[in-house]
């Protein structure tokens, strides 16, 4: 990783699809960072010490200085904006950053949250939210919808933008990978695009961060 300059950002939280995000993304960018790899649903949520730091109860959560930030999409944006130089696609012109944020915002709406956590939330946590084998079904069938639109609007690509690896591209990986752990079946561009994103270092190296804490 790069020399520290600044504060150090802490993030909070690890071992799921979203926490992954901004660790990918620090590791991207060569950015010093500490990880207190707390888990949802363990309690460590709900402790006076971390609800101070997010009221939300949720994970990811960073601490730059005294700047406080949740939810992954924002924390890897401001990751982005705030540490310039490292490769990583930024949009040079208002167009590019608005076909940008429709992709993320497409991504994030469609396949994370109407989809991907929804079965999640029905089935991995039916014991907190309750069974619902029809909404489970339903999701599964909304995510493969949008991963087909999404392989079709892919056209075959490298990457989702054409200047490069950016944060569209953490987003569609993570739902690829979370996809791909509940059994969907994953068109074959995406498959291809996955392997590919797949063999990145940083990815390898957030992977092993976010997942083999305490291992």
């Amino acid at each position: 990783m790069a020399e520290r300059t600044g504060p150090v950002i802490s993030f909070w939280g690890a071992g799921t699809s979203r926490t992954l995000r901004p660790i990918w993304v620090a590791e991207e960018l060569g950015i010093p960072y500490e990880l207190m790899p707390i888990g949802p649903r363990t309690g460590e949520t709900q402790t006076e010490d971390f609800t101070r730091l997010n009221p939300k109860q949720k994970i990811p959560a960073m601490l730059e200085g005294d700047f406080r930030l949740t939810e992954s999409l924002a924390i890897c944006r401001y990751l982005i904006a705030s540490h310039p130089g490292a490769a990583i696609y930024r949009p040079a012109t208002p167009q590019e950053a608005a076909r940008e944020d429709e992709w993320c915002c497409y991504l994030y709406g469609e396949l994370d949250e109407t989809s991907l956590y929804v079965m999640r939330r029905h089935r991995d946590l039916a014991h907190i939210y309750g069974e619902a084998p029809a909404a489970v079904s339903g999701a599964r069938d909304y995510a493969m919808k949008h991963l087909s639109v999404v392989d079709g609007q892919m056209c075959g690509r490298d990457h989702i933008m054409a200047g490069g690896f950016g944060i569209a591209d953490v987003l569609l990986m993570t739902c690829l990978d979370w996809a791909h752990v509940y059994g969907l079946e994953i068109p074959r561009g995406l498959m291809a695009y996955r392997e590919r994103i797949g063999r990145r270092e940083a990815y390898r190296r957030a992977m092993n961060v976010n997942f083999n804490q305490g291992a």
